[in-house]
């Protein structure tokens, strides 16, 4: 009788340390993955978890946009397309003196066209700034901020300092979007063609 006791205690024993190996590497994992979060999303991980009450839903919800984004087609820009772009930012902050709520709205539209270049899709803005905050978590809050002035201002409530800062603000995003793939080297070889290869 001692000796199954013994063997009962035995097992007992090795479950529960199995049980508290297996807690321990869990809670582990889960430290790892807060703190990859933590480390990728920046300022928009504290949004995340301020936004939804808990850590834990924040962190599930930050994994599915980065789960959407990877699905995504995002691309840099071709050199052509960036140059562009940069005109256009440049004729538009130019126009502000003359019309800053207009430019407003101006920043916005070309943000967007410039996102969905990028391959970003046009859903809602809290969709648009959720995609965004996976590649570019320090400059989606200049985004919401871009956009709570641009509010204002369609209500007739910003100054034309806000309006500068909202500028400011999507200026911060499109330059963090104005992406552009590199051209190849002229210099690289070429594969050969059959001509040459007979040679």
């Amino acid at each position: 009788m001692d000796a199954t006791n013994t063997q009962a205690w035995l097992a007992l024993g090795i479950v529960v340390i199995l049980v508290l190996a297996a807690l321990a590497a869990y809670f582990s994992y889960r430290r790892r993955q807060s703190r990859r979060l933590a480390d990728r999303f920046g300022s928009e991980y504290g949004h995340a978890v301020e936004e939804l009450g808990s850590r834990s839903k924040a962190e599930a919800e930050l994994r599915r946009r980065e789960a959407r984004v990877e699905a995504l087609d995002i691309v840099a820009l071709a050199p052509g397309e960036a140059a562009r772009f940069s005109r256009d930012w440049k004729r538009l902050q130019a126009e502000f003196v003359d019309n800053p709520a207009g430019v407003v709205g101006q920043a916005d539209q070309l943000v967007r066209e410039l996102m969905q270049q990028r391959g970003y899709p046009m859903g809602d803005f809290e969709h648009r700034a959720a995609d965004i905050s996976v590649d570019h978590p320090d400059v989606v809050r200049n985004y919401r901020a871009a956009q709570e002035i641009r509010a204002r201002n369609l209500r007739g409530e910003a100054d034309t300092e806000e309006l500068r800062k909202a500028v400011v603000h999507y200026r911060a995003l499109f330059d963090e979007l104005l992406e552009v793939r590199p051209e190849a080297d002229p210099r690289e070889r070429m594969p050969a063609t059959p001509v040459e290869a007979r040679s």
